[in-house]
């Protein structure tokens, strides 16, 4: 199926609705961006490890498709992105969101192979699809194209027992930086949002509600907000012109600790 027209009222008439690609999008934040996209009339292809919760994301909507996928395992990634341009022939956007937590425990604590599979999901599952949305869009005609990577504020200011996350999500950083330097001649750009308490299941499993692990060692409850916030955010800068790009965006809930941990 080719997105010419598959999405009611995208763009112009006879123009192609816009392709997003994200991953991790059977919950939480990822189910929020691509229904915020969805309702903006974008063509939208929905990743993740277990088909079932993808296709309860897109609920039927004309112009989604669902392409399993583990962002873990290199040979996964890149069959479900030959699946990808074939489906929709091109790709505007990538939203790099698939994540874990991982081990939670002080450094000497931590299974060296937790620590792994921690940075091969954060880091080279972020790395793996970038690099195959890359080739795409390099390839594409017309050409270019936005990668949005999907941070933390542990990449700024980490949480306690958060070794592995926060240096997998140190990483990303540096990769965001970089994909968006190699892209400048391809018209890529690559930009980051880092994101602080917004109301997941996975926010709840961090014992947000009841109290969350402080610096000095108390538990203390924080607040959070409505993840569809996330949603606006990503579309935000996935909408601007090409002669602009959000390099780094920061949204946390008001008032959480964040500027003032430690």
């Amino acid at each position: 199926m080719d997105v010419q027209g598959v999405v009611d009222g995208a763009g112009e008439p006879g123009t192609a609705a816009r392709v997003l690609v994200v991953t991790g999008a059977g919950s939480g934040i990822g189910r929020a961006v691509a229904r915020s996209f969805l309702a903006a009339g974008w063509a939208v292809v929905l990743t993740g490890r277990r088909r079932e919760p993808l296709e309860e994301t897109a609920g039927g909507a004309p112009g989604s498709w669902v392409v399993p996928m583990d962002v873990a395992d290199a040979q996964s990634v890149s069959e479900a992105f030959r699946e990808i341009s074939r489906l929709a022939g091109r790709i505007d956007v990538l939203f790099n969101n698939a994540g874990t937590f991982g081990p939670r425990g002080e450094v000497d604590e931590i299974d060296p192979l937790e620590w792994q599979r921690t940075l091969q999901v954060n880091l080279i599952g972020t790395y793996l699809c970038a690099a195959e949305a890359f080739r795409v869009m390099k390839r594409q005609r017309p050409g270019g194209g936005r990668i949005i990577n999907n941070g933390s504020i542990s990449a700024h200011a980490p949480r306690p027992l958060s070794a592995a996350y926060a240096a997998s999500k140190h990483a990303v950083t540096g990769l965001t930086k970089s994909l968006d330097l190699d892209g400048r001649p391809y018209g890529i750009t690559c930009g980051q949002i880092d994101i602080g308490n917004a109301a997941t299941e996975l926010l709840a499993g961090l014992g947000t509600d009841g109290g969350a692990l402080q610096a000095d060692g108390s538990l203390r409850p924080e607040p959070s907000f409505p993840v569809e916030e996330v949603g606006r955010a990503v579309l935000m800068m996935a909408e601007l012109p090409a002669a602009a790009t959000v390099n780094s965006l920061v949204l946390t809930a008001s008032g959480m600790p964040f500027a003032g941990r430690g």
